[in-house]
């Protein structure tokens, strides 16, 4: 087991490789930081969350949250609401420019995968999707914060 441990984490580390080699691309709509990407697709997934709870959810100093989040509100990404529930602390919501550059770049990003995987069967797709699936899961137990999926509201590890 340990050779196929190996061969995954190898495996593992050339996607996040080919990920960030995607990011140096062409692309005419200016693509977003990671960091910024990551921290709107969650925001996304839960609704407006405080720098605190998007630090807890990422496992992040709130120092460097705040450093990612203050550059997200000077481009116009995210804004600063009330807390809807009346708590002290101001959430971070999404702008109509954070939405849209954020679809923009998923839009991005999809058709890249749709490109890569057109030759594979359907269903070999589907299984991969499930084993990461699996995977990401397995990690998020062990770290005891989940990410919220479609179907699963409501039980994001807060």
């Amino acid at each position: 087991m340990h050779e196929e441990l190996g061969d995954l984490e190898r495996e593992l580390m050339l996607i996040g490789r080919h990920q960030a080699m995607g990011s140096l691309r062409a692309d005419p709509g200016g693509r977003l930081e990671r960091s910024a990407y990551t921290l709107l697709s969650r925001i996304e997934a839960e609704g407006p969350m405080t720098i605190g709870q998007l630090a807890e959810a990422f496992n992040l100093d709130t120092s460097t949250v705040n450093r990612q989040t203050a550059a997200m509100l000077r481009q116009n990404l995210v804004e600063r609401i009330p807390d809807p529930a009346g708590g002290i602390a101001r959430k971070l919501r999404i702008t109509g420019e954070g939405l849209r550059r954020l679809h923009h770049d998923r839009e991005w990003s999809l058709n890249g995968l749709a490109s890569v995987l057109a030759d594979w069967p359907q269903d070999e797709v589907a299984a991969l999707a499930r084993l990461l699936t699996r995977l990401n899961r397995s990690i998020e137990g062990k770290e005891g914060r989940s990410w919220p999926r479609p179907g699963d509201r409501g039980t994001a590890g807060r």
